[in-house]
């Protein structure tokens, strides 16, 4: 359930700290990618050097830090921002309590506040520590605002003590990472078929036509629904792209036919289905064998349309949720609702290339998610990571009401 995911690994100042460089490794072993942030009292027990050298990532101990010429801040919301799981192991007792009340004086607890993901904490402290009221309403207030407590263990503490107080093992935080992961996903169970990237059509052994989609919105998608639960079947044209997580299944195509062909195969199986491909709509009606060599001026081409996937697809859905992709330059919702009438979706995504940063060949996008009843929900400008996101909200959202 890890693997992908982008995890912020919170240590505070306790002897357990010494612990958090084999969480860093553990977690990196599932395919996570860890970024850390300290409190000061944290440095006492592990140096955020090793940690460095650990994670890959520069260590963040301190919001405002005193460096030559003058001061750098940490942009704790960035950090924040850029998590997908916040992780605070060990969490003692004082933070807890800073946690629990809303203080913020650390980056630490300013990365707990900022936060909007899956927060977990695994407390270490003394047995008395443990046990008194104060800390144990701390725990009942942080479980009340969806905070997940990996609880500590029995065992020999620090002060020489025999009790509960110990912080649970990197193995067994690390299982029950993945336990309550897997269990709260949405789409876990679910098989969801997208298309991304573009198509060629050649006109010779050496020369085709195709378009500048570079794939990033589907991967995007892909990568997402992932991290939802779900089993995904990624049908790729030619790009440039990477995506490493054990439930996203790659098949790379470069034609029109044989993007057509893998849809059709994982179809049937699949419960969401994403067309978000830049499909080439025509091509030659004759491909020739011998590369054309150049001659005259001009060169006339006759050109056909080629197969619209996402049209036969529609003819045979049965319960799936079909989705589809429409890029357009005027008149756009309303030719964006026509295909989706059209071609019998249950929603489409609007894309508009006058709309600076969106689009082809940025990083970036902002689109209109539009649904059969003409209601559209408008996604501003973000990185596409923060789009696919969103877009998952509102398919989600139809999948709920079904």
């Amino acid at each position: 359930m890890l693997s992908g995911s982008k995890i912020l690994l919170a240590v505070t100042g306790g002897i357990a700290a010494y612990k958090s460089a084999l969480i860093v490794r553990l977690l990196q072993k599932e395919g996570a990618e860890v970024k850390v942030v300290m409190t000061p009292a944290a440095k006492d027990f592990v140096t955020p050097l090793t940690l460095a050298a650990l994670s890959g990532h520069e260590v963040y101990t301190e919001l405002i830090e005193e460096e030559k010429g003058g001061y750098k801040w940490n942009n704790h919301v960035h950090l924040s921002e850029w998590a997908d799981i916040l992780l605070v192991a060990p969490a003692t007792a004082n933070t807890l309590t800073k946690m629990a009340q809303g203080l913020c004086d650390n980056i630490v607890t300013a990365c707990f506040l900022s936060f909007r993901g899956d927060t977990f904490v695994a407390p270490a402290m003394d047995l008395e520590m443990y046990k008194h009221p104060s800390t144990q309403q701390n725990f009942s207030t942080l479980k009340s605002q969806g905070v997940h407590l990996i609880d500590s263990r029995e065992g020999f503490l620090a002060s020489g003590l025999h009790g509960k107080g110990r912080m649970a093992e990197p193995e067994e935080i690390l299982e029950e990472l993945n336990a309550i992961l897997g269990a709260d996903k949405p789409l876990k169970g679910q098989r969801v078929l997208i298309s991304a990237g573009p198509t060629r059509v050649y006109l010779d052994p050496v020369r085709f036509i195709s378009n500048p989609s570079t794939g990033t919105m589907g991967y995007m998608l892909a990568e997402e629904a992932a991290l939802l639960g779900a089993e995904v079947q990624l049908i790729s044209g030619p790009v440039h792209l990477k995506l490493n997580h054990p439930n996203v299944h790659i098949t790379n195509v470069e034609t029109v036919d044989e993007m057509s062909k893998e849809m059709h195969k994982n179809f049937e199986e699949s419960t969401i289905v994403i067309s978000a491909a830049a499909v080439g709509d025509y091509q030659p009606r004759v491909t020739q064998s011998e590369k054309i060599k150049k001659s005259g001026d001009s060169l006339n081409l006759e050109l056909v349309k080629t197969k619209d996937i996402l049209f036969e697809l529609g003819k045979i859905k049965k319960n799936q949720l079909l989705i589809g992709f429409a890029l357009e330059t005027e008149n756009e919702f309303d030719n964006a609702s026509k295909k989706l009438v059209k071609k019998n979706l249950d929603a489409i995504v609007l894309n508009s290339l006058k709309v600076e940063g969106a689009g082809f060949g940025n990083t970036t996008n902002k689109v209109e998610f539009v649904t059969p009843n003409a209601v559209k929900k408008s996604i501003p400008l973000k990185d596409k990571r923060d789009v696919a996101k969103d877009i998952w909200t509102e398919i989600l959202k139809i999948k709920n009401e079904r």
